[in-house]
């Protein structure tokens, strides 16, 4: 009986390859289910080890999803060429800004996290399920975007939080994800913040995804992700007029990144 189920699943298990083979649409619904469910099983074994741990909600927990997250490279073949992380080594709070592609983001995210860095995410995370929970307890700030009064009291608190507790907050300027290997305009919230609280602007950038993952063309393979965590921006002296200046600077500076790491050079400048 053992012996049948054995090959039950060997057989099973031979048609999944070979139809991941013959069909990008089959191995991207697989491997992007395969993600799901790593995500959500991870999150529930990890959720009580926070709160054994670190007692509840607090950064500190992020250490711990850090080093889970971090393993998930491994199932999907994706590899990390990091440079400038002695950036991050500012002291007191900063406003850390990076460009947002897809799903696979937190794992390029956990990749790099400092210590003591809390993430500003949409509201509508924290339903969904383990995934909600795990980035409660991470101390992830929630926003609704869908109410710009709403997101700008938040902000002010952050702005609080950030100061008092010493914290750096990693902000999405984009405000979704975007998948075409080019930034869309980045929104201004992050920026007023970083000019409230008077502190620097730390932009991050991952290379383009495009060349293995693509929803659009059912594919995800294996491939390289190169970041770069680029220098301080200060923000010192500034006031609220200068956040359009910071922010396109900001963007200019990114976009130019973005290209020479995905291997287009002349087109930030171009564009820009």
């Amino acid at each position: 009986m053992e012996l049948g189920w054995l090959l039950w699943g060997a057989a099973v298990l031979l048609l999944l390859h070979v139809l991941m083979e013959l069909s990008p649409a089959v191995n991207f619904v697989l491997r992007i289910g395969f993600y799901y469910v790593l995500c959500i099983v991870v999150s529930g074994l990890t959720a009580p080890v926070c709160v054994l741990v670190n007692g509840g909600r607090t950064v500190k927990n992020m250490r711990i999803i850090k080093t889970v997250v971090k393993t998930f490279k491994y199932f999907f073949g994706l590899r990390f060429e990091v440079k400038g992380l002695e950036n991050f080594e500012v002291e007191g709070p900063a406003i850390i800004v990076s460009n947002h592609q897809s799903i696979l983001d937190m794992m390029g995210l956990m990749e790099v996290l400092p210590d003591g860095c809390v993430q500003v995410g949409k509201k509508e995370l924290m339903y969904a399920g383990t995934v909600g929970l795990i980035t409660y307890l991470g101390g992830v700030i929630f926003i609704n975007r869908k109410s710009t009064t709403s997101a700008k009291m938040v902000m002010a608190e952050v702005a609080k939080t950030m100061t008092a507790e010493n914290v750096k907050v990693w902000v999405y300027p984009e405000g979704t994800r975007n998948c075409t290997g080019d930034l869309l305009p980045f929104k201004k919230g992050a920026f007023h913040l970083a000019v409230q609280a008077q502190v620097p602007v730390i932009p991050v950038v991952y290379s383009s995804f495009t060349t293995f993952y693509n929803p659009k063309k059912n594919l995800f393979t294996s491939g390289k992700i190169k970041v770069e965590v680029l220098p301080p921006i200060e923000t010192k002296g500034l006031t609220s007029d200068d956040v359009s200046d910071l922010t396109d600077r900001c963007y200019n500076i990114m976009r130019e990144t973005l290209f020479r790491l995905s291997g287009r050079p002349g087109e930030g400048k171009d564009s820009s």
